[in-house]
């Protein structure tokens, strides 16, 4: 079966080609150092422009206001609704990631040079995403491959750790007598998995940039995985020849594994995972409860990743 699926896209996700060539512009500027003397706003401030959908689930997507409202981010707290009102004050720019460890080239990129040398790998991708409840989202983002290949992992690279922002300041979660989790928040892949043209990092969302609430100024999005392995608002990623540890590994190693893959056979200790509820079209409490599937619907995909593996052990 072919990787690639086109679904129809909506009207509401491309953004007006005037708009795309002043993005251009702007990154070009940002590129070369010159935003600050031209007196033009921040790159992230330009809106993000949709070249074609690929990758894309044939379904309708969640409405946007339920994409940017309900979430987990636990940095802003731990509702549903916390990230969308405690991330007014987080600053997305400046930025920059550190990508090294095990690579012939490691590098610090500002994301406005990242943004810049990835503009001709950026896609929307319409993708599933699940956890108890589940979303399709049209993200804007490109493969994580094209980062890591700048950076030339070396072959003794096994597996790609990620860790997030820590900004108590800005992100009430990280601060107070009550921590949910250990920061910063950290995840990881096999570099299979991260090499995998699904793996992306997401720097938009519906053609827009993306939210604070949602990751900003860039995420994971490893869609046949539950969705805590879409680490947020990312400063470093490294390349290491031993598997990374991984938040929810450590807050609780008996329900949360390493590879967290889409799996209704196996249920989380406290409740089932055959099945999820769609977000939207009716409501968020069993209106829209569907059968999950496995690997989230990828399994064409990615399902030879893991032949031999027993998924019950490495859930």
């Amino acid at each position: 079966m072919s990787l690639i699926r086109i679904p129809k896209v909506l009207s509401s996700e491309i953004t007006p080609r005037d708009t795309y060539l002043r993005r251009r512009e702007l990154l070009a500027l940002a590129a070369a150092g010159g935003l600050a003397a031209s007196g033009i706003a921040p790159v992230a401030a330009a809106p993000i422009p949709a070249k074609k959908t690929e990758f894309g689930a044939d379904e309708t997507p969640t409405p946007k206001d339920d994409v940017i409202a309900y979430n987990n981010f636990y940095e802003f707290g731990t509702g549903k609704g916390d990230p969308a009102a405690n991330s007014g004050a987080f600053k997305p720019t400046p930025w920059s990631i550190t990508v090294d460890g095990l690579a012939a080239k490691p590098k610090t990129f500002d994301i406005a040079d990242l943004m810049a040398r990835m503009l001709m790998e950026e896609r929307i991708y319409r993708m599933r995403c699940v956890e108890a409840w589940s979303m399709v989202i049209p993200w804007v983002g490109f493969p994580l491959a094209a980062l890591l290949r700048e950076v030339e992992p070396l072959g003794s690279a096994k597996y790609v750790a990620f860790e997030t922002v820590v900004r108590p300041e800005e992100m009430p979660g990280q601060k107070g007598f009550f921590q949910a989790l250990a920061w910063p928040y950290v995840e990881g892949l096999r570099l299979d998995e991260a090499m995998h043209p699904l793996t992306i990092l997401a720097t938009g969302l519906y053609g827009e940039t993306l939210p604070n609430q949602n990751g900003a100024p860039i995420r994971l999005v490893v869609p046949w995985k539950y969705g805590f392995k879409g680490i947020k608002s990312i400063v470093r990623i490294s390349l290491t020849e031993t598997q990374p540890p991984t938040s929810w590994n450590i807050a609780n190693a008996g329900e949360y594994g390493f590879y967290a893959n889409v799996n209704p056979t196996v249920d989380h200790p406290r409740w089932s995972q055959a099945t999820e509820n769609r977000v939207g079209g009716g409501g968020f409490f069993g209106a829209n409860r569907r059968d999950t599937l496995m690997f989230n619907g990828y399994a064409d995909e990615v399902a030879s990743l893991y032949a031999g593996m027993d998924l019950k052990a490495n859930y």
